[in-house]
């Protein structure tokens, strides 16, 4: 508690940003003015009454006097340790500052009145605790600083009042702290103030001390690594100089890269890019990251053949040389081989009259082979490198959705690579290789971009020669590279890249293209495989024939080479058991003994009673998939007139076009019926059935509509389809046959599959002229208008083979 005594007249003496506590004791400077005649008129009125001298201690705050001072007693005036006069001030009371008042001397002089303060016995318990816990955070503060005397003076005090009062030694409490607890007169409410000040001190210097011991660790750790490199990077370079070793250490690594990239044949902006990042590797440390990532950096560019070219060989510019390069590697394919020898033809003459740069752009286009798998496609970039030369570089494309795996990763991350492209002019060690896209089609995107969109600056020729890799980050000059796709799928590729790339196709391999194919080129690759010799074992044209009409049925060579190699080891095996003598020739009979029955029989080789058109209602068409040309069979039926509701049921995992083209052939018999002598009435009342085999396969296109018309035709009149019979082309609801697409693909499959006539729409017939020759001749190819033509021409006389009965629907 605090109570208010006798109002005393006291000369002030103000401090200026400074607060004294009632028990502390103070030295002052008596040079002040201020302070000198507060001391004096305070000795002068002590002259005249008992005690010692007395002033009131005033904060003075920017220029503003505090409403509670401190009664002090000046206890001794001397020297101070400088040598200034001084006093020694103690603080005895607090005293509330009343209204100015007359005195001696020239100090203020004014009324105050003392504040008792006075706190109950015994403490409460509240009190007590409050107690306990001040001294103790005082004690941990001063422990701290070593105070160890200290410590015991404050354990010793046990009135509360002067308990927080003492807290007036603190160094740490600002002017505004000490001013809150000089105007605190509650003894006990001073106490927990002092208490929350001290705790928040010691907290703030928790966290200090925290801090600073983190970063002494970091320093004293580096140091210490520093320390230790320098040691070992010593003890190398004596262990060099002992073993007669010329190494470099880390200090001159970065005068051995400015020596590299000056002696090297780098472009002028390369250079300077260079010699840039050999600035700041020199002013990296060692224990930084980023020197790593510049050293990795100037191996790439130092790598990277900038103005190593490959001379095109004699070949290269000699088309006759060129042609009989492509004609030795590859049977065959003499469209594409064609189209490969005039843009060689056309590079030598630009070369030849000094257009092969123009405003910095090379002139030419990215060829792109597309084709079903096995065709060769690979093969021909290889041949095409041979050609002219240079050095051939294969990019897989397959499965890649990472923008990043063309452009190149930034440099900051950890890792980081260039693109392939830059990796594959790397790997060829020339800036004019013939570098392989392979799969284009393949090219996936996602969260990580989209590798197409990155390869439309790459394939275009006219912004192909200031080509940027991220990860470079310098222009590269693609212009003299040679470009060449591969793709299986020509709707797969992205519109915007597929425009900058002529299409080149390659639809498979006629039966006698793959007898000359296996003959010089498989089977003496697989003789080696397989540790045989050519004298050793052979194959006579008849089995080759066989093996590629019978046993693989495909557009490409793989499963032929596949076959030619079972073959082999089977004879290879028998040798080494001694159930076969070598040499030893294969021949058309002795297929069936090593390699078992062949899989694919063509229909004209069966009997005429187990041909999948022995029934009416059953069509042969031609259809294109993803391996090239294949044979499509398509059956009709008719549900039972009680038990089948009128209508169409289409099986076979067919498209939307394909199951409009059935509904189409249906309409078509429906209303032209009559005219065409059929039972149209059956389609009215009973329902049909069309069904594609091998339903697990989806079907899709228009090109089967003339072949459901005429199976549907089949059907009603009982007559059968022709065995040696296929047809394409796509029907309208007049009859016209209309074109379609894939007609030399389709041929083909026909010829493998033993087909001596076929069926195309009139307006195809000028893709004949890309059917290879052996192939027309061994079809009869005939070329309608109209759907009444194609049924003259597929359905067998009715005295031939007419059937009494319509199949009906089980």
């Amino acid at each position: 508690m605090a109570a208010e005594s006798t109002p005393l007249a006291l000369p002030v003496l103000p401090l200026d940003d400074e607060v004294v506590l009632p028990g502390m004791v103070v030295p002052l400077d008596l040079s002040d003015s201020e302070v000198r005649a507060a001391v004096e008129a305070a000795q002068a009125a002590a002259a005249s009454a008992p005690g010692k001298p007395r002033v009131l201690l005033v904060p003075r705050i920017d220029g503003t006097y505090a409403g509670t001072g401190v009664l002090g007693t000046v206890e001794q005036v001397g020297r101070l340790a400088d040598g200034d006069p001084g006093a020694l001030i103690r603080g005895r009371s607090r005293v509330r500052i009343g209204a100015g008042t007359t005195g001696p001397g020239a100090a203020l002089w004014v009324e105050g009145t003392r504040t008792e303060e006075t706190v109950p016995e015994p403490l409460p318990g509240q009190v007590g605790e409050l107690v306990t816990e001040y001294k103790a955070l005082a004690t941990a503060w001063l422990r701290k600083r070593g105070a160890w005397q200290v410590v015991d003076r404050v354990q010793a005090i046990d009135d509360v009042a002067t308990l927080a009062d003492n807290s007036g030694y603190s160094p740490f409490l600002t002017t505004e702290q000490k001013v809150a607890l000089l105007e605190t007169a509650d003894p006990v409410a001073r106490l927990k103030l002092a208490t929350q000040q001290l705790r928040d001190h010691l907290a703030e210097q928790e966290v200090a001390e925290s801090i600073a011991k983190d970063v002494q660790d970091g320093v004293d750790k580096q140091q210490r690594e520093f320390l230790l490199r320098r040691q070992l990077e010593a003890v190398r370079r004596e262990l060099r100089e002992l073993n007669g070793e010329n190494g470099k250490d880390s200090a001159e690594e970065s005068d051995d890269y400015r020596a590299r990239v000056e002696a090297a044949d780098l472009p002028e902006k390369v250079r300077e890019a260079a010699l840039k990042e050999v600035d700041k590797l020199e002013r990296s440390s060692d224990q930084s990251p980023e020197g790593s990532w510049i050293r990795t950096w100037l191996d790439t560019v130092l790598e990277m053949p900038w103005n190593e070219r490959t001379d095109d060989s004699a070949a290269g510019y000699d088309i006759r040389g060129a042609r009989a390069v492509l004609d030795a590697e590859h049977a065959g394919l003499e469209d594409v081989k064609e189209r490969i020898t005039e843009y060689l033809a056309v590079r030598k003459r630009r070369a030849e009259r000094g257009l092969g740069v123009v405003g910095g752009r090379r002139g030419g286009a990215v060829l792109a082979l597309v084709g079903p798998p096995g065709v060769g496609k690979t093969s021909l970039g290889e041949s095409v490198a041979h050609a002219m030369g240079r050095k051939f570089v294969r990019v897989a494309l397959g499965g890649v959705r990472d923008e990043a795996e063309i452009r190149g990763h930034r440099r900051t991350y950890v890792g980081a690579l260039p693109g392939r492209i830059v990796r594959a002019v790397k790997e060829a060690g020339s800036m004019n290789p013939v570098v392989l896209l392979d799969e284009i089609d393949k090219v996936g995107s996602d969260f990580r971009g989209d590798p197409s969109a990155a390869l439309l600056e790459v394939l275009d020729p006219a912004q192909n020669h200031t080509f940027r890799d991220h990860y470079l980050e310098v222009e590269l000059d693609l212009s003299d590279v040679v470009f060449l796709a591969t793709a299986n799928v020509l709707e797969a590729i992205p519109e915007a890249l597929a425009d900058r790339m002529e299409i080149v196709r390659l639809d498979g391999y006629t039966e006698d293209e793959k007898v000359v194919i296996a003959r010089d080129h498989l089977l003496p690759r697989q003789l080696e495989r397989a540790g045989l010799a050519a004298d050793e074992v052979g194959l006579d044209d008849g089995a080759l024939r066989r093996l590629a009409g019978e046993y693989t049925r495909e557009a490409g060579v793989r499963t032929l080479e596949r076959t030619v190699a079972r073959l082999l080891r089977k004879v290879a095996a028998q040798h080494e058991l001694g159930e076969r003598e070598l040499p030893f020739t294969v021949t058309e009979g002795d297929l069936r003994g090593l390699i078992g029955r062949p899989h694919h029989v063509p229909e004209s080789a069966q009997d005429p009673a187990e041909r999948r058109t022995a029934v009416p209602g059953v069509a042969t068409g031609l259809a294109v998939t993803g391996a090239g040309g294949d044979v499509l069979y398509v059956e009709a039926s008719l549900a039972d007139p009680e038990t089948g509701a009128a209508g169409l049921t289409l099986t076979g995992q067919l498209g939307d076009v394909m199951k409009e083209s059935a509904q189409i052939a249906l309409s078509f018999l429906r209303s032209h019926g009559a005219e065409l002598e059929l039972p149209v009435g059956d389609l009215k009342e009973r329902g049909a059935h069309i069904h594609f085999p091998a339903g697990a396969v989806p079907k899709d296109g228009p090109s089967a509509g003339v072949t459901m018309t005429t199976a549907l035709a089949s059907l009603l009149s009982g007559r059968l389809v022709r065995t040696d019979v296929a047809m394409t082309g796509e029907v309208s609801l007049t009859g016209r046959v209309l074109p379609v697409g894939g007609v030399k693909q389709k041929l083909l499959a026909a010829h493998r599959a033993g087909i001596t006539t076929v069926i195309i729409p009139k307006r195809n017939e000028p893709d004949l002229d890309d059917v290879p020759a052996e192939v027309l001749d061994g079809l009869d190819v005939h070329a309608v208008t109209d759907v009444r033509q194609v049924l003259e021409l597929a359905l067998a006389p009715a005295a031939d083979g007419a059937v009494p009965e319509v199949p009906v629907a089980a």
